[in-house]
């Protein structure tokens, strides 16, 4: 064994590493939960909410090059605030977000590929959750090869549903749009902001990425861009081609918009939002298997998994730890309370991680990629006004 990964990602993997673990599966039915609160008006929360993700973004960014490690939040907690105990905490936490999302997707992937071919559940579940399991022990370049071949599916999906939503006549909703509802557009601001996440899982590839201080932070940037472009582009399509009462009362919107543009069947979503979702379980499961590698290094009680296989470049132990608790949660736990526990956990960090770049920024001013001293602040005060939002049962 060795305790070094293969530095072989490069801007292009990393980036479509970046926009598949955003995109995911979400946006095949978020669009119809948001329209259900602010109607014709669901771009613009889209929209708010990547403002609301970007000094976040901006703040991994410049962390990412200051401290291009695997277990990006725990070192970055580690090295700003020197509390050990809060450092491993916060990775475990990355650690446990990863693996109970994976765990949401792999159900609600499998639910779409079960409807489409109608194989038993659970055995294509296990089968495919294994599958994944085995391309990220593998190597990270074939698992991230196979995550950008995913992506590019789904985009190809999006860019189907984009095209039915021009060629459809646009509907009342859309010709005479009633007053923006305030009282709704921050929930639905919270809501789309879950959309975004993601980019926090990059920064834990860092020491698989080639040169990571100049391609990490320009990665995150575009990964955000590019998903802020899509989000837009079919959230304005889906709006002017659906009703809104007919996407919120919906768990297939997308398939809405095809079936309206088109007249024709809108089967083949599924397939795609399927491959969405697998792209999803394989970039949680590379993610969360890198964070544990990294704490092995300064925690001797995880030092276990602070190893590379030879062959394969990666931390083996980590990644089969990871995949076997992603099946066993899929297996025993419901989607709602897989998924309802990851975003409180990721804002929590969120808000700790601002935190670290706030006091790194005062000791050591200087870094590779830089940030004005605002955005953590603003990174910081965004994750806790969502995470009381999320507590109080408005997300």
């Amino acid at each position: 064994m060795t305790q070094t990964l293969k530095r072989r990602i490069g801007l292009g993997l990393l980036t479509a590493y970046g926009v598949g673990v955003i995109v995911g599966a979400g946006i095949y039915v978020l669009v119809g939960a948001i329209a259900g609160v602010v109607g014709v008006w669901t771009p613009l929360a889209f929209l708010l909410a990547a403002l609301v993700a970007a000094p976040a973004a901006l703040s991994y960014a410049e962390l990412s090059a200051r401290i291009p490690e695997a277990a990006g939040e725990a070192s970055y907690v580690e090295q700003a605030l020197g509390l050990h105990w809060l450092a491993v905490a916060v990775g475990l936490a990355i650690v446990l977000a990863g693996t109970i999302s994976a765990a949401a997707v792999l159900r609600g992937g499998t639910g779409y590929l079960v409807a489409v071919l109608g194989l038993p559940f659970a055995p294509l579940m296990l089968v495919l959750g294994g599958g994944l399991v085995l391309v990220a022990v593998l190597g990270v370049l074939e698992s991230l090869v196979l995550a950008a071949v995913l992506t590019v599916v789904e985009l190809i999906g999006l860019g189907l549903v984009v095209y039915a939503g021009v060629l459809a006549a646009p509907v009342e909703d859309w010709i005479r749009p009633g007053p923006l509802p305030l009282a709704g557009l921050g929930l639905a601001t919270v809501l789309a902001f879950f959309a975004f996440i993601g980019f926090e899982d990059m920064v834990n590839m860092a020491e698989e990425v080639a040169d990571p201080s100049r391609t990490l932070p320009r990665a995150i940037l575009l990964a955000l861009a590019i998903t802020t472009l899509v989000y837009a582009v079919v959230s304005i399509v889906t709006l002017r081609a659906v009703p809104v009462a007919d996407l919120a009362a919906s768990e297939r919107p997308l398939a809405l918009v095809w079936e309206r543009g088109t007249g024709g069947s809108a089967g083949f979503l599924s397939l795609i939002a399927g491959a969405a979702a697998l792209n999803g379980v394989l970039a949680q499961v590379v993610m969360a298997a890198r964070v544990l590698f990294g704490l092995g290094r300064s925690e001797a009680r995880l030092a276990a998994f602070h190893h590379a296989h030879p062959r394969f470049g990666t931390p083996v132990l980590a990644t089969l730890v990871v995949g076997g608790a992603v099946l066993v949660a899929a297996l025993v736990l419901p989607v709602a309370a897989l998924a309802g526990a990851t975003s409180v956990v990721l804002l929590l960090v969120f808000a700790v991680v601002n935190l670290s770049l706030i006091v790194l920024k005062r000791r050591a001013p200087e870094a590779p990629f830089r940030v004005p001293a605002w955005v953590p602040w603003a990174g910081l005060g965004g994750a806790l006004a969502a995470l009381v939002l999320s507590l109080g049962g408005l997300a």
